[in-house]
């Protein structure tokens, strides 16, 4: 998490500079020890994702069904179940992960091509609210957490939530992992919706206002239309015109589902939901 403030946050010019990038220097050998083995640990099944537009994104949709995590019970129990408490605790494990979608785009975007790029560029607008501050997904999920007053509560982040943040930003940041990048952040926009949902209804249950769950709501819907566009316009484009960059979006794809699925498990745990049989 410090390479990311570092890396991303606008900072002043000091006369530390050198030392700075030589700290930054050990911390993105880290990163990407970091990064390899979490690819390396997805390769085998990426590589097996078809190299044609269209039988590539087939095989990314089937994602939302058979992609690790997918169908997890946390989500019906937060939606019918969970106390005050226990979302709290919930939502303060997901904003401490929260890398800043809109952000990510913004990095991945560099020098993709054009239908790819405009594509993205469509989606960080939405992520802007077309240019409203009221329409902005950040300050949204910030008023959420407001209302829950998170940060007045000590909660301590657990490893799988920085690792996912972690993971998210480093295949952004790193232009050698582009591709796996566009997987990661497509595979948000596929499975976020039903997960989002859920969470929106167990707020609506606990008492929350429209207003206060607006970024939950609105990512129960958004993310289809772009999910839809982001794979017709990037997935279907790219493996078109490089069939070799398929495994490459495949392992970012399955490298964030893997991240979430930690993150699942290890939130039931914490709570004490019991896992159920997920139906066939």
């Amino acid at each position: 998490m410090q390479l990311n403030r570092v890396r991303l946050a606008p900072a002043m010019p000091t006369d530390d500079a050198r030392a700075a990038l030589a700290r930054e220097h050990e911390w993105r050998l880290l990163e990407l020890e970091f990064l390899e083995s979490e690819l390396a640990s997805v390769r085998p099944r990426a590589s097996q994702a078809p190299r044609t537009g269209e039988a590539f994104v087939a095989w990314f949709e089937d994602l939302e069904r058979t992609g690790p995590g997918q169908g997890d019970p946390l989500f019906p129990w937060l939606a019918a179940t969970a106390r005050v408490d226990e979302v709290t605790w919930f939502l303060t494990q997901e904003v401490s992960g929260e890398a800043g979608f809109e952000d990510l785009l913004a990095l991945v975007q560099l020098r993709m091509p054009q239908p790819a790029k405009l594509e993205l560029a469509r989606n960080y607008w939405d992520e802007l609210g077309r240019g409203r501050a009221s329409g902005m997904h950040g300050p949204m999920l910030q008023r959420l957490a407001a209302a829950l007053r998170l940060e007045e509560r000590s909660i301590p982040i657990v490893w799988e939530a920085l690792a996912l943040a972690n993971a998210m930003v480093g295949l952004a940041a790193n232009r050698r992992f582009a591709y796996q990048a566009i997987g990661a952040l497509g595979v948000i926009e596929l499975t976020a919706p039903g997960r989002s949902a859920l969470v929106n209804e167990g707020l609506r249950r606990l008492g929350l206002s429209a207003h206060e769950r607006q970024y939950f709501a609105l990512h129960a819907t958004l993310d289809v239309k772009h999910a839809r566009a982001w794979n017709r316009e990037i997935l279907y484009t790219l493996v078109s015109e490089q069939p070799g960059v398929a495994p490459w979006i495949a392992e970012g794809a399955l490298v964030r589902l893997d991240a979430g699925r930690r993150c699942f498990e290890r939130y039931r745990r914490e709570l004490g939901v019991e896992a159920v049989p997920r139906a066939a």
